[in-house]
C-alpha cells in the first residue's frame, strides 16, 4: 500500500481537545475489536479514540458511486 493511502497513529500525546461527543452502540466482528485493543495498547490511545479517527480517515477518503 502506498504511504499516501496508509492509516497513521502516532503515540498520543499530552494535549486534549475539548470533548464534543456523543454515545452511540455499534456491532462488530470480535476480530476487529481485537485488532483495535492491540493497538490501542501499543499507542496508549483509547480503542474508542482510534475508531474515531479510522471514521474521520474513511469519510476524508470516502468516494461514493451511485
Amino acid at each position: 500500500m502506498p504511504n499516501n493511502e496508509l492509516f497513521i497513529v502516532r503515540p498520543k500525546s499530552a494535549d486534549k481537545k475539548e470533548d464534543k461527543s456523543i454515545t452511540m452502540t455499534i456491532r462488530l466482528e470480535r476480530e476487529l475489536q481485537e485488532e483495535y485493543d492491540k493497538l490501542s495498547a501499543k499507542s496508549g490511545r483509547s480503542r474508542n479514540e482510534l475508531m474515531c479517527m479510522a471514521l474521520r480517515y474513511a469519510l476524508n477518503n470516502l468516494k461514493f458511486v451511485e
